[in-house]
């Protein structure tokens, strides 16, 4: 009897042990879990105190979670880890070499002579290229995919509305369209200030650019640690061959010359202009074609977040010049030569071009000459500085042309500018 009381016992503490175990096991489990939840939280779910800075028409928006990925934009968001290409061809890069950034849609015909005329560039081989595509679409990456000029890296918007066929950010069958009045049409969408609801097609035109921004600036690792300028150029840009080296000299210059410039163009804001042909650098507003600027100017950029996704108007650029260059508080020049080193070919605006009876090219051609002054840097480091300090165009107090008065739209743009900035590093790209 006594023995089988000690064999009780025994089993009854090893019991109570067993239990006490499995509790904090339990327990530890839990806390991770709950760990886990609230650091994936703090990705997708941005503090908005974080980016008020006191706009006055911010309104009571709320940042949510980004939309639910569906299969496509996941496997993007994996491509976009993926190292460059024609690391073997280039296994390292140039000191102080400049990042290129070629943001495209769908437009083969354009891009082919975007890359022919990059192929040529002075110094190209020396730096890096990041295609980032608004969409995916294989004509397009058949061309990248041939590129062997230089180290390539290829980025996709994982939320393009390009993606989504049926749910936001694409076209959802609840949304309202049009001049639809919700409570009517028992439809979803907030109008702009001219009474039009969201267009996909349109939007993603200022959502990519700014995913692009935060994306290369801070969520990339080959560029995130990037202190040096990044230039920017479209797929309909020609690129003439001296444009690098000409790039390097201004960036240079831009210190010395022009310490209030904000950016280094390549070419004049006015995309009809060839450059004044004068003896001297240029400073005037930044303009939409090859422009650069270095991560001091991201960061004042980066803070005027609101201003940007609140602004009603399509456009990124116009964005930037009715609003965002404006909170600066001082003129935004951009410093450059006075002949052009690129130049808008296309024909068609948006997203236009593909799929169409004519496209917009010519024959697959563009008629713009290249002349061999073209072909080599043609700044001179002594020249004077002429400012431009009156210039037409966009400036605060416009309104907008409309197409960004949908709440969804504006809380996608919030969340593209807390992305990278959150606790959590894992999430970098």
């Amino acid at each position: 009897m006594a023995a089988y009381r000690k064999t009780h016992l025994k089993d009854a503490a090893l019991r109570r042990l067993l239990s006490v175990v499995f509790i904090t096991l339990s327990g530890v489990l839990l806390l991770l879990f709950l760990f886990g939840t609230n650091s994936n939280s703090s990705i997708l779910t941005p503090n908005l105190d974080e980016i008020d800075n006191g706009s006055p028409d911010s309104g009571d928006i709320s940042v949510h979670s980004l939309p639910k990925q569906n299969k496509l934009s996941l496997e993007l968001e994996k491509r976009n880890r993926l190292p460059p290409r024609n690391l073997d061809l280039y296994p390292t890069l140039a000191k102080d070499h400049i990042v290129i950034v070629l943001y495209v849609h769908n437009r083969p015909q354009y891009l082919q002579v975007v890359v022919d005329t990059l192929s040529r560039v002075v110094g190209i081989n020396e730096t890096l290229l990041i295609v980032s595509h608004d969409g995916f679409f294989e004509n397009m990456n058949k061309i990248i995919d041939r590129i062997k000029f230089c180290q390539v890296k290829q980025i996709f918007a994982p939320y393009s509305p390009h993606l989504f066929s049926k749910s936001f950010p694409g076209a959802s069958p609840t949304d309202c369209k049009d001049k639809d009045v919700a409570s009517e049409k028992n439809c979803k969408g907030n109008p702009d200030q001219y009474g039009n609801h969201r267009s996909p097609k349109i939007v993603s035109l200022k959502h990519h650019w700014w995913w692009m921004m935060n994306t290369v600036w801070d969520g990339l690792k080959e560029t995130r640690e990037h202190s040096g300028h990044i230039l920017f150029i479209e797929e309909d840009h020609f690129i003439f061959p001296n444009a690098y080296r000409n790039l390097q000299i201004l960036t240079s210059l831009k210190s010395k010359k022009c310490p209030d410039c904000y950016a280094a163009n390549l070419a004049p804001s006015d995309v009809n202009s060839r450059g004044e042909g004068w003896e001297s650098l240029i400073a005037e507003r930044m303009g939409n074609v090859g422009y650069s600027f270095n991560r001091t100017v991201w960061r004042k950029i980066h803070e005027k977040a609101r201003e940007f996704c609140f602004f009603d108007d399509y456009n990124w650029d116009i964005t930037m010049w009715a609003t965002v260059y404006p909170s600066f508080g001082n003129p935004v020049y951009s410093l450059r030569g006075s002949r052009t080193s690129a130049v808008h070919f296309g024909k068609c605006g948006l997203h236009q071009g593909q799929g169409e009876k004519k496209a917009c090219i010519d024959n697959g051609m563009v008629n713009i000459k290249v002349e061999e002054n073209d072909k080599v840097p043609n700044i001179n480091s002594e020249w004077d500085l002429h400012i431009y300090k009156s210039q037409s165009g966009y400036k605060a107090g416009f309104k907008g042309w409309g197409g960004w008065g949908d709440d969804r739209d504006r809380r996608l743009c919030l969340n593209f500018a807390k992305t990278y900035h959150c606790r959590n590093s894992s999430s970098l790209l």
